[in-house]
C-alpha cells in the first residue's frame, strides 16, 4: 500500500532535508574577532546546532556594516539557506539567483545552484530544476572546491532518486563518500544511499545499510539526518506490520523532534503515530494522531502526509459504519491523492522513467474511488429501489473483471512471447540474434557520444571434456553456473550473450581497453575459482577470452567480433585460462 513517494520520503521532506548541506565545526565564540570564520563556524551548524545558526546570524547581522563584500555576499547566502529552511521557497529563490548572478563567487554560487536545485524542485518547477541539474552535471568536473563539490554531489543524488534513477542516486551518493571534505563525515553520504535503497523498494527495517546510517549520524551529532534515518525505520516498521515497534521508535525520537521544532518531520511523525494507533486497533488515538496531522498543514497544501492522514480517518469511519464521514475523508484523500499523481506524472514526463509506478497509483486510486461509489449508493438506499441498484452494480462489476482479466492475459502473454524471442532459454541471457541487434545499437549510439566500448568473446577451455566425461546434465550446469559468475562482474548498462555451445559474448558500455582487460580478468579468475560438485565429484572449469576494443578497431560490430575472435583464438592457442586483447599497432596483448 505504500509506494515509492509514501511516508516520510515524500518530496517536501527530501527537498528540505537537501537544504542541509554544509559542513560541522563547533560552536562560535562570542566576539567576532574574525568575520569570514565567524560565517563559516555558523554555515557548519546550520543542522547540527539550528538554534545556534540563526542567533549566529543575528548576531552577525549587527555588524554587517563592517563586513568586505565578500563576507557580505556570505552572509547573504546564509540568508537564503534560513529563509528556504523556514519555507519561503519564492523569497530564497530570489535570494539565491542574486548570490549565483551578482557575488563573483565561483564556489558560493555552486552552493548556491545547489540549493537552488532543491528549491526549484520543492515548488515543482521539475523543468527547471532537471535542466539546471543536467547544467550541473556538465560542469561538475570543473568544481575545485571540496565542499562545493560534495554538495553538488548531494543535491545530484537527491534529483536522480526523485526522478527514480536509483543506481545512478546511490553512484552520486558513493561519489560523496570518496570526496568528504575536511570537517565532513559520511552521515550524509550514507543518508543519501539510504534514502535511494528506501525510495527504490530496496530496503527493510533489519538492512545492515539503514543501521549503518543511523549509527553514523547519530554519532556525528546531526539530530535531523538522524531523525530522518529514525523516521524511515518507523515507516518501514508499518509496512511491515509492526506497529508496536514503531510506536516505541516514536515516542523515543519524540523529544529530539520537538527540540528541533523541524516541520516535515514533526508531520511525518504525527502521521506515523496515527497509521500505528490503527494497526494496533486503537481508533480513537488513531482518529486524533491524524486530524492533529492535518491540522498542521495549510489550506490548499497536497502532501502525501495529508494524504495518509485523511485515509486512516476513512478507514477508521468506513470500519464504524459511517458512510457520510467516510465519504467526506475519502473527497479529501482522493483530492491528496490526484496532487500526488499528478506530480508523479511531471516528474515522469521530464525524466521518462517511472511509467509503472504511476499506472499502479492510478489503479489504487481507481480502486477506491469504486468503494466510494458503492458509499454512494448505500445512501441512496433509502429513496431508491435496492434490487435494481445492486443489479447495475453487479453488471458493471462483471464487465469492469471481464475486461481487466482479458487486458491481463493478454499483456502477459505479450510480454512472455518478447521474453521468449529475446533470451537464451538455458541461461536466462541474450540469445544471439537478440545480443547481436542490441549490441550494433548500443554501439552506434556510443559512437555518438565519442564512448569507448570493449567486445569480450568467452569460450570454456575443454567443454567439450566436460559432456563426455559427466554427461550433459552437468555440462548445463557448468554453463547457468558461467553465467551467473560473469553476471556478478558486470555492470546494469553491459550486455551479456550467449553465442551458441559454450560461447558467450560481452559488450562493455562506457569502458576503455584498459578497464575492460581488468573486467575481463575478473570474469576468468572468477569462473576459475568456483568449481562445481556433480555426482560426488568437484568439477573445474576455466574460460578464455578475447577482447577487442573500439579504441583501436572502432565501432564496427563487425570488425569488433572479427578481432575478438582473432584474439580468443590467441588465448588458446597460447594455453587457454587467460585474457588476450588487441592493442594500438594490431598485435595482441596478454592480460
Amino acid at each position: 500500500m505504500r509506494r515509492l513517494q509514501s511516508r516520510f520520503w515524500s518530496w517536501p521532506v527530501l527537498t528540505a532535508i537537501a537544504w542541509i548541506v554544509l559542513l560541522q565545526s563547533g560552536h562560535a565564540a562570542a566576539p567576532i574577532t574574525d568575520p569570514a570564520a565567524f560565517l563559516y563556524q555558523a554555515e557548519s551548524l546550520d543542522t547540527k546546532d539550528h538554534p545556534q545558526f540563526v542567533r549566529m546570524l543575528q548576531q552577525i547581522h549587527h555588524e554587517a556594516i563592517r563586513l568586505t563584500p565578500e563576507e557580505q555576499w556570505h552572509l547573504h547566502y546564509l540568508d537564503a539557506w534560513e529563509t528556504m529552511f523556514e519555507g519561503d521557497y519564492a523569497k530564497s529563490e530570489a535570494q539565491l539567483h542574486d548570490v549565483i548572478d551578482h557575488s563573483g563567487d565561483a564556489t558560493l554560487a555552486t552552493k548556491a545552484s545547489a540549493l537552488l536545485l532543491t528549491n526549484l524542485a520543492a515548488n515543482r518547477r521539475y523543468e527547471e530544476a532537471f535542466a539546471l541539474a543536467n547544467r550541473a552535471t556538465t560542469g561538475l568536473p570543473g568544481v575545485k572546491d571540496p565542499k562545493a563539490r560534495f554538495m553538488l554531489l548531494m543535491h545530484l543524488s537527491q534529483m536522480l532518486d526523485l526522478a527514480g534513477q536509483t543506481d545512478l542516486a546511490i553512484q552520486y551518493a558513493r561519489m560523496m563518500e570518496s570526496a568528504i571534505p575536511s570537517g565532513e563525515t559520511l552521515c550524509r553520504p550514507l543518508y543519501f544511499q539510504a534514502a535511494a535503497l528506501y525510495n527504490g523498494k530496496r530496503l527493510t527495517s533489519s538492512s545492515p545499510e539503514l543501521q549503518r546510517a543511523i549509527d553514523t549520524c547519530v554519532a556525528a551529532q546531526e539530530p535531523i539526518f538522524a531523525n530522518a534515518m529514525w523516521l524511515t525505520l518507523g515507516s518501514l516498521y508499518l509496512d511491515e506490520n509492526q506497529p508496536g515497534k514503531a510506536m516505541a521508535l516514536l515516542n523515543q525520537i519524540a523529544p529530539s523532534i520537538r527540540i528541533n521544532h523541524y516541520y516535515p518531520h514533526m508531520l511525518s511523525a504525527q502521521v506515523q503515530r496515527a497509521q500505528a494507533y490503527a494497526k494496533l486497533g486503537n481508533d480513537t488515538e488513531a482518529r486524533k494522531a491524524a486530524l492533529a496531522a492535518i491540522s498542521m498543514g495549510n489550506p490548499g497544501d497536497i502532501s502525501i502526509w495529508l494524504k495518509e492522514a485523511y485515509e486512516v480517518l476513512y478507514q477508521i469511519e468506513k470500519k464504524q459504519g459511517n458512510a457520510a464521514a467516510a465519504l467526506a475523508y475519502h473527497e479529501h484523500y482522493v483530492i491528496q491523492d490526484k496532487g500526488d499523481l499528478n506530480d508523479i506524472s511531471a516528474r515522469t514526463e521530464a525524466y521518462e522513467v517511472a511509467q509503472q509506478h504511476m499506472l499502479a497509483q492510478k489503479l489504487e486510486t481507481e480502486s477506491l474511488s469504486k468503494q466510494n461509489n458503492i458509499l454512494r449508493l448505500q445512501q441512496a438506499l433509502n429513496t431508491k429501489a435496492v434490487e435494481t441498484s445492486r443489479l447495475y452494480i453487479a453488471l458493471l462489476l462483471v464487465v469492469l473483471v471481464s475486461i481487466v482479466f482479458w487486458v491481463f492475459r493478454l499483456k502477459r502473454s505479450q510480454l512472455r512471447f518478447k521474453e521468449l524471442s529475446c533470451l537464451d532459454g538455458l541461461t536466462g541471457i541474450f540469445n544471439h540474434q537478440h545480443f547481436i541487434s542490441e549490441a550494433d545499437r548500443t554501439l552506434r549510439l556510443l559512437e555518438k557520444k565519442h564512448s569507448a566500448a570493449c567486445l569480450v568473446f568467452i569460450d570454456l577451455d575443454h567443454f567439450k571434456q566436460v559432456n563426455d566425461t559427466h554427461g550433459h546434465a552437468v555440462g548445463d550446469a557448468v554453463l547457468r553456473r558461467t553465467v551467473a559468475l560473469c553476471q556478478k562482474q558486470l555492470r546494469p548498462a553491459d550486455l551479456f550473450g550467449r553465442l551458441g555451445g559454450e560461447e558467450f559474448c560481452l559488450l562493455l558500455v562506457e569502458c576503455s581497453r584498459e578497464q575492460g582487460m581488468v573486467i575481463a580478468d575478473r570474469v576468468r579468475m572468477a569462473i576459475e575459482a568456483l568449481p562445481i560438485e556433480a555426482d560426488g565429484c568437484v568439477v573445474s572449469f576455466s574460460a578464455s577470452l578475447g577482447l577487442a576494443s573500439t579504441d583501436t578497431s572502432g565501432y564496427g560490430l563487425q570488425r569488433l567480433c572479427r578481432e575478438a575472435d582473432a584474439a580468443l583464438y590467441r588465448a588458446k592457442r597460447g594455453g587457454r585460462n587467460r585474457v588476450v586483447a588487441d592493442t594500438e599497432d594490431g598485435s595482441l596483448a596478454e592480460a
